[in-house]
């Protein structure tokens, strides 16, 4: 990591007449003055006009004692000043205009000696044909297996057959545009899951069981063909597959189904049917009824009232690409696994106030934060109770008054062990509410803040009829979240239900650019209906959507689709269609249309 100095001053003005940048830096003010009355250099004369030893005073001076207006100070370079203060903070623990200059001042650019390799000067001086072990792995995947297919020195044959077994896998999983060295940690859910079903698809074991959680997550159609592939190739090896799955395209390869439900939460938690697909079709459950459900293209679109203009993008894996983003209406991007969706929209979509980003990241905050301190909704909930029981608020808080005296409002003892992990037990005071005993008596139409608490938001709701609350649980029904229960720790909410716990709270602003990445991730076939009728809602209200998505409902339930490809990594990062559905299915030649056109049988 390195300093932008540009950041920090503006070299042709002075220091009394203004030139560092920092916030809090004001020309008057005491942290300037420290440098202007420090003697070290004339406080009017332009930075850029400084000596190399006043330059190097200026940014980088060790600690020294210096005397101003009588006072014993210690003068500290510019540099390691801001460094103590700023940079080696948290930086989500820093007040916002304090973290955007962090943000511009702080640049992270590739070793000068390594190039960003981490490699010393021997390995990379060891090559192969021109081409070192850095190169290899920085290579894109199917570029790699074809500089592999030319080695064929007898002495390491038999580590090229497992080499390349295991390189022609990922490219089989639809991850061939990846490259050896990417960093895990940028890695997208899906990518992460198909890199470990790596590890077992070159396995001699059989007899083994396999228990994959939605392996579709963020793919398109075709790659979803790949893994079904994979997943059969997996069984046929005399191994168990067993896969929690929405998606009707991996559902039809099922030898046995086991449907679940008939409800969410705890409307739920029943076998409704196991058997073949076949009998799940004809047993009338609610996935039995939506397995043959198809979305039919939209008879009419609605008008752009503008457009989003993206001129030049070149991030990752796009070519310099030019795209109007229509405003006003539904606009989804797609493509296959990738081809640049991502880069293109979460790069370029600018990031001001009327700009709303919801993706799958985890929400910040700690153990104790739950759905109801998200959203606000506790507020209403203590502030009922209060005026109910003619008490203070703070008493129906975990976190303060009301808090059980054993476990402090957490409702689990945390033990620690030493060296060994943690081990948590439930709180045999509060059994688990988190209240003392003293707050657990206070009623609120016959029920306790703990018991209100642990309703989902269907329950909550028709608890809790009036005021501001009832608004937000609307919302967390629409955007199908009617089964979480209010007090649930967040850190137990799965990639998609963060993500439309999100959009529900910022659901009230109106004229906004809702950026949606694969909303239906976690999503019943039923419920998708649901986030269809409440997109539209949005739209109707006057916002503009932009949904980053595979599944062929949102393609052709859009306005405008946006389409990347024609591959994946160098093979993808162009626009190779822009239009309606209906034209995308009767003039475009890409994968994305191909699926298109079998889904609405076309």
């Amino acid at each position: 990591s390195d300093i932008d100095l540009d950041e920090l001053f503006d070299g042709s003005k002075s220091l009394a007449g203004g030139a560092i940048n920092v916030p809090g830096y004001n020309v008057d003010g005491w942290m300037v003055r420290g440098f202007t009355e420090s003697g070290f250099f004339d406080p009017d004369k332009p930075i850029k006009d400084y000596t190399e030893q006043e330059r190097q005073d200026f940014l980088y001076k060790e600690p020294t004692k210096v005397k101003i207006q009588n006072i014993n100070m210690t003068y500290e370079g510019l540099i390691p000043k801001i460094t103590k203060s700023m940079l080696q903070k948290d930086r989500d623990s820093l007040q916002p205009h304090i973290r955007a200059f962090v943000d511009r001042a702080v640049k992270f650019t590739a070793c000068p000696d390594c190039g960003g390799s981490r490699l010393n000067e021997g390995a990379r001086s060891s090559k192969i044909r021109g081409v070192n072990i850095a190169d290899a792995a920085a290579m894109q995947i199917t570029d790699l297996a074809d500089w592999l297919a030319t080695i064929d020195d007898p002495e390491v044959a038999p580590l090229m057959v497992s080499l390349r077994g295991t390189i022609d896998s990922f490219v089989d999983i639809g991850l061939g545009y990846l490259s050896l060295d990417r960093a895990s940690g940028t890695l997208s859910g899906g990518e992460a899951q198909r890199t470990k079903m790596i590890r077992h698809l070159g396995s001699a074991l059989t007899d083994m069981s396999y228990v994959f959680d939605e392996p579709t997550a963020g793919l398109h159609p075709h790659d979803i063909q790949r893994m079904n592939a994979l997943l059969k190739l997996l069984r046929d090896k005399g191994n168990t597959v067993l896969v929690v799955e929405h998606k009707p395209e991996v559902i039809e390869i099922a030898d046995y189904v086991v449907d679940l439900g008939p409800g969410a939460g705890r409307a739920g938690g029943e076998v409704q049917y196991t058997g073949d697909v076949a009998g799940l079709r004809a047993s009338g459950t609610i996935t039995g009824r939506h397995l043959d459900d198809r979305a039919r293209l939209k008879e009419s679109t609605r008008t752009p009232k503008g457009v989003l203009e993206i001129r030049g993008a070149t991030q990752h894996n796009l070519k310099r690409v030019d795209v109007d983003i229509p405003l006003g209406v539904l606009t989804v991007v797609t493509g296959v696994a990738g081809s640049g969706k991502s880069s293109l929209i979460h790069g370029n979509v600018p990031s001001f106030d009327d700009v709303i980003v919801l993706d799958q990241a985890p929400i910040k905050g700690n153990r104790r934060s739950s759905p109801a301190t998200y959203t606000g909704i506790l507020d209403t909930v203590r502030t009922a109770f209060a005026k109910a029981n003619g008490v203070k608020p703070a008493l129906f808080s975990a976190n303060s008054e009301g808090a059980c005296p054993a476990c402090r409002g957490l409702g689990v003892i945390i033990t620690t062990l030493g060296f060994t992990q943690t081990v948590e037990t439930l709180c045999e005071l509060c059994e688990g509410s988190g209240f003392s005993d003293e707050v657990l008596e206070y009623r609120l139409d016959g029920k306790n803040i703990a018991e209100v608490l642990a309703m989902s938001a269907a329950e909550a709701a028709d608890f809790l009829t009036k005021g501001p609350a009832q608004t937000t649980l609307a919302r967390l029904i629409d955007v199908g979240l009617g089964y979480i229960t209010l007090g649930q720790a967040l850190n137990t909410l799965s990639g998609g239900e963060r993500q439309r716990l999100k959009l529900a709270i910022s659901m009230a602003k109106k004229g906004a650019i809702y950026v949606l990445d694969e909303p239906t991730t976690g999503l019943h076939l039923a419920d998708v209906d649901n986030m269809l009728a409440m997109l539209d809602r949005l739209v109707e209200a006057g916002n503009s959507i932009i949904v980053i998505e595979h599944h062929q409902a949102v393609m052709a339930h859009a306005d405008w689709i946006i389409d990347l490809g024609p591959g994946a990594g160098h093979d993808g990062g162009a626009i190779v269609f822009e239009g309606t559905p209906a034209e995308l299915v009767a003039n475009a030649d890409t994968l994305t249309a191909h699926h298109l056109k079998q889904y609405v049988g076309a």
